[in-house]
């Protein structure tokens, strides 16, 4: 399995301290998880429902 390459969000807080890193390296899916919690849960979507969510209004 590929590993996920994290980048932050450019919509991050100043301070840094809400961030949600997310990796789309992966051919077909998109990976979120908390900048603070890299150790922890990654949600994994499709690359069709991540689009499908952010182009929601």
């Amino acid at each position: 399995m590929q590993e996920f390459d994290f980048v932050k969000s450019t919509y991050s807080g100043q301070d840094m301290n809400e961030c949600v890193e997310v990796a789309t390296n992966v051919v077909g899916t998109v990976a979120l998880r908390d900048s603070k919690q890299a150790d922890g849960p990654v949600i994994r979507v499709s690359d069709a429902a991540w689009a499908a969510f952010a182009g929601a209004r």
